[in-house]
């Protein structure tokens, strides 16, 4: 796992699941938005504070390869890298580990774009969220 990344882990549950206790394929971009709402706490921000209230932050982009099966009860570690940070947009990358097995479980990214509330078009992220960011670049 690569030094600059950010981490969370966590189980399996039980909704998580189809009927043959392996993790739903929909569910892997919601434990991408889990470690990224995360990341954003560790940094000292959420996407939702009043300050950024003109932006947000629209997918424009997503990708996930399922490498092996996920179920219930596992253990996760679910890695956020910043795999690009432009002036308007980030593109996230993901990796999901069985942690007690250290098995790669699944990879993917998603790229974002700051957008103006007003006008739906691309704008330039805050500063702000920029220098927080920038830590963690590759």
């Amino acid at each position: 796992m690569s030094s600059n990344g950010y981490r969370i882990s966590f189980r399996v549950s039980w909704v998580d699941t189809d009927a043959a206790q392996v993790v739903h394929f929909s569910n892997y971009s919601r434990f991408f938005e889990r470690v990224e709402e995360e990341f954003y706490r560790h940094l000292g921000f959420s996407v939702t504070d009043h300050k950024y209230k003109e932006v947000w932050f629209p997918r424009v982009e997503a990708f996930c390869r399922y490498e092996k099966p996920a179920r219930f009860n596992d253990l996760l570690e679910v890695e956020l890298t910043i795999e690009e940070l432009k002036e308007k947009s980030v593109k996230y990358g993901f990796k999901i580990y069985h942690k007690d097995l250290a098995a790669l479980l699944a990879t993917g990214y998603v790229v974002i774009v700051a957008a103006d509330k007003q006008t739906g078009k691309p704008t330039q992220i805050p500063m702000e969220i920029v220098e927080r960011l920038k830590p963690f670049c590759k």
